[in-house]
């Protein structure tokens, strides 16, 4: 005969096994999406918090996050596209791209990956001011091979985290013996993050946050007085020509380089954007090579075309990016990736149906 102290006890532990048990059985299965619960800092005693579910979006592409990455700095990769560089390896998992004129009216694309880690990136090759300033602005590690003399005094006199491959940080950088020098030299995220702990530099990002919007059915909201864009085209010099054609199964535009698809050397994938942000902004040579000064800052006109539809927008760099905005407020991004085309006139620039 069980004593009724005793009675009590094991009755209470046969409810806590119960309950236990209960809470088991109506755990998530394996296909359950990811729930991160935010952490609930409690000063006095009050009541049990429950909190409601919340997905993380990675801050660059505003696609869903298995988990929160927004302390890692994102890594800013000097791609050149010259035709001897061509097909690139790694543009297409940049989280953003950025293609501006060079010297001899030649372009170059700042590639920029906080979503995702590469194992190739390149060709890499040298860095100019106003790509320093984009790097800068995002708190990114600049990753580049040479310089102009302005350039480097930007990253020295501003103290800003970089590689060079050519003056002593080639460890985090290797050659391709299948491609000639100096279209051949490639580096990757996972070896530039172990060259920041290597070097002591800040690991937590003091990032930006781009605007997303996202509707229920996933796609962004266009904004008022959108017109149809299925395609367009982009008039840097013959050899560098761009064009965008939009595909409705994918929802992107699909990339093409003087009239080819644009692949990418590894993957053979064609590289793709949910956003094409075209940018007006006054270039200025500033010396006998042929060098520009490009403002980077605006405000100026823009095209922004997303989803099928161009809108027209002013474009200015704020909180450390460039942003699109149309009557006095922001123009959301769709989640995907971001190509911005920076260009002296927007007047020669086509637009299809």
């Amino acid at each position: 005969m069980i004593g009724l102290g005793k009675r009590k006890r094991y009755l209470a532990a046969a409810s806590l096994i119960s309950l236990l048990a209960a809470c088991s059985s109506a755990s998530p299965g394996p296909d359950a999406a990811p729930v991160v619960a935010p952490t609930v800092i409690q000063t006095s005693p009050s009541p049990a918090v429950t909190a409601a579910p919340v997905t993380d979006r990675f801050p660059l592409t505003g696609l869903p996050a298995e988990k929160s990455t927004e302390m890692l700095r994102p890594v800013m990769v000097m791609v050149e596209n010259s035709p001897q560089a061509r097909p690139q390896t790694g543009l297409d998992q940049a989280d953003l791209v950025y293609e501006i004129l060079a010297e001899g009216d030649i372009t170059r694309f700042v590639a920029v990956y906080h979503s995702r880690s590469p194992e190739a990136i390149g060709p890499v090759r040298s860095i100019r001011p106003y790509y320093v300033e984009i790097g800068a602005g995002l708190d990114a590690l600049i990753v580049h091979a040479g310089w102009s003399q302005e350039a480097m005094n930007m990253l020295s006199s501003r103290k800003l985290d970089h590689f060079d491959e050519v003056y002593g940080d080639h460890p985090y950088y290797w050659r391709d013996k299948e491609a000639k020098a100096p279209h051949n030299l490639y580096t990757s995220v996972e070896k530039i993050r172990q060259g920041a702990s290597d070097k002591k530099m800040h690991g937590e990002w003091k990032g930006v946050k781009p605007l997303f919007q996202v509707r229920e059915d996933g796609d962004a909201a266009a904004a008022p007085g959108a017109a149809p864009a299925g395609s367009v085209k982009v008039p840097y010099i013959r050899g560098y020509a761009v064009e965008y054609s939009y595909d409705m199964g994918s929802k992107l535009y699909l990339r093409v380089m003087d009239g080819k698809p644009h692949l990418d050397k590894r993957t053979g994938k064609q590289l793709s954007a949910a956003n094409v942000l075209i940018c007006e902004a006054p270039h200025k040579i500033v010396d006998k090579e042929g060098r520009r000064e490009v403002d980077i800052h605006g405000p100026g006109k823009g095209v922004l075309l997303q989803n099928g539809v161009r809108i027209d927008v002013e474009w200015e760099n704020k909180q450390g990016m460039i942003r699109a905005y149309a009557g006095g407020k922001e123009v959301p991004l769709t989640p995907g990736q971001t190509w911005v085309q920076v260009v002296p006139d927007l007047s020669g620039v086509v637009f299809g149906p």
